[in-house]
């Protein structure tokens, strides 16, 4: 959501000064119009870019994050993406039912630790094994699955090497929802601060309740 909102930021702030200097080339200094074009275009990608650059360095500052740091997640972000629209791709080529159940699982548990990642990059330490290897085995397990399940052939060797990835598949499921509670522990331990803050807080205020009913009471 941020990065669409810095998107419009930048467009918005950039398209009215390149036009501005654009009119301001014609009207004012009698500049040809294609000259005058070629350099808005060269103010407007001018500003984009460094507005970028000013938000990058925003987010990386927030974050506590080196800018090295923050782009690496970035492309860990872009490629996971990129293997969970594979993953969601193999849905009608897997023909058992447990299998698709399977596939739907993996499918939802990576769109969620991703999304999560994505509003939070440091979430990212949380969940590095997700990107660097449980995500890549549920997408070449589930590829190798449905190659052999649409095989021809259905001789015992096959029929094996079937039941044994459909079983590999779910321990890389167990491992996708362990990753995802890894990505949710702190937000866990977050709310479970404010909850005995919020414990502790009625706890001490229900004496005072108490002595002020008590009081209105004596008064009637």
């Amino acid at each position: 959501m941020q990065e669409v909102k810095q998107f419009f930021q930048r467009h918005l702030i950039a398209a009215p000064i390149s036009f501005g200097s654009w009119l301001a080339m014609i009207l004012a200094a009698g500049m040809n119009p294609f000259a005058a074009t070629g350099l808005m275009i060269a103010i407007y990608l001018g500003g984009n870019f460094t507005i970028k650059q000013i938000q990058l360095s925003s987010n990386v500052k927030e974050l506590g994050m080196s800018r090295s740091e923050y782009k690496h997640i970035k492309t860990q972000i872009t490629e996971a993406k990129s293997k969970i629209n594979k993953l969601n791709g193999l849905y009608g080529q897997v023909r058992s039912v447990q299998a698709f159940k399977q596939v739907y699982e993996m499918n939802n548990l990576a769109k969620r630790i991703l999304t999560i990642v994505r509003k939070n990059p440091k979430k990212f330490y949380h969940v590095e094994k997700f990107f660097y290897s449980h995500l890549d085995s549920a997408v070449e397990l589930t590829s190798k699955y449905a190659m052999l399940v649409n095989q021809p052939l259905k001789d015992q060797e096959i029929r094996v090497a079937l039941q044994h990835t459909r079983e590999t598949l779910t321990e890389v499921n167990k491992q996708l929802e362990q990753d995802l509670r890894g990505a949710l522990a702190t937000d866990i331990e977050q709310l479970q601060l404010e909850l005995d803050y919020v414990d502790v807080t009625m706890k001490k205020n229900t004496p005072l309740l108490e002595m002020k009913g008590e009081m209105q009471n004596d008064r009637k």
